[in-house]
């Protein structure tokens, strides 16, 4: 085995397993065969970049996976309309994208990613654990040493931030930071 492509695959590969495993559960119907996917996937991955590294890995991973599941959808001798249906609705993968789609998705990411770099710090981490890394209210309440509570309304407080800055620019996410700290100061008060 060669040392190079392990760490290669360790690096650009096996990081994405927590999103691989998302993925595989939400697309296939089946799951008892998500851990073989899984792992098929990971070899058909490991055997195409022995030939040649992908300039894309991440990509490249999800389109195998993708194809795989085809593949096991195609050979099967009975197909549920549901799975079917199921399957095209949550695909991610866009294959034919045009440049001003793509444009305008990266403009749209950049917005996000400026809402998101502009929220408080703590409405930061949680929207980061719950939205972005998919952890259980209880499991980020756990990581950040708070209640569940507080990471509720870090979390409600987080997006209304962003969406007051994503879709009402730097003066209506001032406003919305205002309102939400009035809230916050509302919320101890009655506390007390």
């Amino acid at each position: 085995m060669s040392t190079a492509l392990d760490s290669w695959f360790a690096r650009e590969i096996l990081v994405h397993e927590q999103a691989l495993e998302r993925y595989l559960r939400r697309c296939w119907p089946h799951r008892d065969d998500v851990h073989d996917l899984r792992q098929d996937t990971y070899v058909r991955v490991y055997e195409a970049a022995a030939r040649a590294l992908p300039s894309a890995p991440k990509a490249f991973l999800f389109t195998t996976a993708h194809n795989l599941m085809t593949d096991r959808l195609r050979r099967a001798k009975v197909v549920s309309i549901l799975s079917v249906g199921d399957f095209d609705a949550l695909n991610v993968l866009v294959e034919d994208v045009s440049p001003e789609r793509e444009f305008s998705g990266r403009q749209a990411l950049a917005r996000l990613a400026e809402a998101f770099d502009r929220l408080p710090d703590r409405c930061r981490e949680t929207v980061w654990l719950r939205r972005v890394e998919g952890l259980p209210q209880k499991a980020a309440a756990q990581q950040m040493g708070v209640s569940e509570k507080t990471v509720e309304k870090h979390l409600a407080k987080g997006m209304r931030l962003m969406a007051a800055w994503y879709y009402g620019g730097e003066a209506a996410a001032t406003d919305a930071a205002a309102h939400a700290h009035d809230d916050d100061r509302h919320a101890r008060q009655q506390a007390d």
